[in-house]
């Protein structure tokens, strides 16, 4: 049998949504026990309260993005011109930590409540290829609703931890949440992230494989990136296995490759295992 036809896009996509659900409820209730926003957050220039309002624009965004409700002035948020995915992102978050500030911040809970139902209700019951605009990743660019949905996953997941660091409170990433996030965005979001001048002359073949799936062909050639779920047989010049949260924590740099590798989290194989150590170095990000 293909193995591509394992994969049911209806039903993963909507285990994604139960997952942003049971995952934003998790995030409503870290963000009410932080007894100070003022604390130092696992981003080094951002405090826990910035974390929060960040995440508070991002179920903005989201939402905005998938109701249409024009909510985001994307022209006086996004910088002028194309520039690079890096570039937008960076402008993006420093905006963000704005929108929602002073007293307000107070209630960041009852907000990411409010936008994260919203969200969910807008969508219910549409098919996970639904083009969606998000202009904060490029002019003109669509995600398809499935990608949004667990980029908003991977937004709590990621930031949770964040906030979880610095308020010194418990945030487990379970290897479910983890492997709907790599396997709803990574095809479409490593893509997107290749950083041009490093891949120069580049041409690669990884086999990325997640522990209890998915599996990722990520080739490099002619400065582009292709990211296949399921691809069929062929030659690959490394394979990377890793656990589904190591793989997702290195990728957002939250723990470094090495630390991955040492616990025994992630390791390298193939007839060239020493690419590996490029395949991180290949996208760019903010």
């Amino acid at each position: 049998m293909d193995s591509a036809a394992k994969f049911d896009a209806v039903g993963e996509h909507e285990k994604t949504r139960a997952a942003l659900a049971a995952a934003t409820e998790r995030l409503v209730r870290l963000l009410r026990d932080v007894r100070d926003l003022d604390a130092a957050s696992g981003i080094p220039v951002w405090s826990v309260g910035d974390v929060g309002s960040h995440l508070a624009a991002v179920f903005l965004a989201y939402c905005s993005a998938a109701t249409g409700d024009g909510a985001m002035d994307w022209d006086n948020i996004l910088p002028p011109g194309d520039g690079t995915l890096a570039e937008r992102i960076t402008a993006v978050n420093a905006t963000s930590i704005r929108l929602v500030a002073g007293a307000d911040r107070a209630r960041l809970g009852d907000f990411v409540t409010e936008r994260g139902e919203t969200f969910l209700r807008a969508t219910a019951g549409l098919a996970p290829d639904t083009p969606v605009d998000v202009p904060w990743f490029g002019k003109d660019t669509t995600f398809t609703l499935a990608t949004l949905t667990g980029l908003m996953l991977s937004e709590s997941l990621v930031h949770g931890l964040d906030i979880a660091r610095g308020a010194d409170l418990p945030w487990p990433i379970a290897p479910d949440e983890a492997r709907l996030v790599i396997g709803q965005t990574m095809p479409t979001l490593m893509p997107l992230a290749l950083d041009a001048a490093r891949a120069r002359g580049a041409s690669l073949a990884f086999d990325l494989s997640i522990k209890g799936g998915p599996r990722l062909a990520v080739v490099v050639a002619d400065q582009r990136m292709t990211v296949t779920r399921d691809a069929p047989p062929r030659r690959y010049d490394c394979r990377i296995t890793a656990t589904p949260a190591a793989f997702l924590l290195v990728s957002y740099g939250r723990i470094p490759p090495w630390k991955a590798i040492a616990r025994g989290r992630m390791r390298a194989g193939g007839r060239k295992p020493w690419l590996a150590a490029r395949f991180g170095q290949l996208t760019a990000t903010p």
